[in-house]
Order: structure tokens, then C-alpha cells, then sequence
């Protein structure tokens, strides 16, 4: 075990020293011994053509090999060979349950991504209770997606009772992460003095900061109105 360890973290570094080759020199025969990291890490490296060429199919395969042993990371970027139809047929369905294994264990992207999916119905039933509980828990991890989303689930009563305030203090947190969308909408609510004081020159700098990020069209019309003259 600790040999195994070892090599992993050989690998690892490697990896991460852009030394892909050498990566997966260590990685490969872990791999076909049945070691679900090596066999996730060779997966993501078919999936993102490093240090061999691009090949979804065997992409997959690892992928698969890692995730139904268990491997978080096996199980998220299997999830996103289904989401997006790599290597295998698009199925939503399947990679909603590949996010829910992987969210299940602790990780973020995963929670995030599925409270996305289960807000929307993509993958398995509009879920909006679901979709709160997932986002809070990526929220937690600093996911500042997920805080935005919760923003937006307080704002549009989703599963809740409507709450300015709440929805504020989400959008605040994901803004003050960079996050576009959550500071346009912190943005109008300062604007409008909904869930915060109105503090038009606040709502100017938020809306601005959301306009540079690439919310443009999401702040133009309260940005208009936040530059007009008083």
C-alpha cells in the first residue's frame, strides 16, 4: 500500500510538473491492477489528449472502471463524458446519477452541477428542495456558482418563501468571488434597495464589475439607470 502511495504521488507531481509522460508510465500499470485513481487519472488523461493522443473511448472506459469503484473524481468526469456525449451517448440521465454518487461523497463540482440539473429538470425531476439542499452543501465548499444559484432560488421563491434579504447576502457572497451574474443582480438590488439599503453608488461599482466580467447584458438596463443623473 504504501508503495502504491508513493507512486501515486510520484505521479502526481509529474502531472503536475507538465511531465505527463512520466505520469502515465507510473499511472498505466496501476491502472490494469485495478487501482480506481490510476485508472481515473488515465481517464482524464484520454479525456484531455495529455501526454497521449485525445480518445473519448478509452476515456470512458477508465473513467467507468474508476467511478464504479468508488473514485470521486472517476465518477464527475464520467458524469460529463454522459452530460456532454463523449465517448458514449449523450445521457442525461445517467449523468445525473453520476453526479449524485460523486456530490455524495463530498465534492463540489458534482454538488453544484447537480443542483444545477435538478433546478432546471435536466437529467431527473425538477427537484427545487434538492436543488437548495445540493447548493448549499457546494456553497460550503466556496463554490460560488452555487451561492449565486441560491440567490436566485430566494429571489424567484423557488421551493421557498421569496426573501430579498437572503438572496442578497448569496449574490454578495458569489460577487465578492468574481462571479458576473450574482454581481449584476447584487447590482439591481442595491439599485432598487431590495434586500439591501439602496446605495445607488454600491449598485453602480457592482454593476460595473459585473459589465467588466462579462454580465454585460445582464446589467445593461439597471447599469442605464444607475449612471442617470439623479
Amino acid at each position: 500500500m504504501f508503495g502504491t502511495e508513493r507512486r501515486l504521488a510520484q505521479a502526481l507531481a509529474a502531472w503536475n510538473a507538465g511531465n505527463y509522460g512520466v505520469a502515465l508510465d507510473l499511472w498505466a500499470p496501476l491502472a490494469h491492477r485495478g487501482q480506481p485513481r490510476a485508472q481515473s487519472n488515465m481517464g482524464a488523461a484520454f479525456l484531455e489528449g495529455r501526454g497521449v493522443e485525445r480518445d473519448l473511448a478509452k476515456a470512458v472506459d477508465w473513467l467507468g472502471r474508476a467511478a464504479e469503484q468508488g473514485d470521486i473524481g472517476g465518477q464527475r468526469n464520467l458524469a460529463l463524458c454522459y452530460y456532454e456525449g463523449w465517448g458514449v451517448e449523450q445521457d442525461q440521465e445517467e449523468a445525473a446519477r453520476w453526479y449524485e454518487k460523486a456530490a455524495e461523497q463530498g465534492d463540489s463540482d458534482a454538488q453544484d452541477m447537480l443542483s444545477w440539473m435538478k433546478l432546471l429538470g435536466g437529467g431527473c425531476p425538477q427537484d427545487y428542495v434538492g436543488a437548495r439542499l445540493w447548493a448549499e452543501k457546494a456553497a460550503a465548499q466556496g463554490r460560488a456558482g452555487a451561492m449565486a444559484r441560491l440567490g436566485d432560488i430566494h429571489h424567484n421563491a423557488l421551493g421557498v418563501e421569496r426573501d430579498p434579504v437572503v438572496a442578497a447576502h448569496w449574490w454578495e457572497r458569489a460577487a465578492r468571488l468574481g462571479h458576473a451574474e450574482a454581481q449584476a443582480m447584487l447590482g439591481a438590488a442595491y439599485l432598487s434597495g431590495k434586500g439591501v439599503a439602496r446605495d445607488p453608488a454600491q449598485a453602480r461599482h457592482w454593476l460595473e464589475q459585473a459589465e467588466a466580467g462579462g454580465a454585460g447584458e445582464l446589467a445593461a438596463g439597471f447599469l442605464r439607470l444607475a449612471r442617470a443623473p439623479s
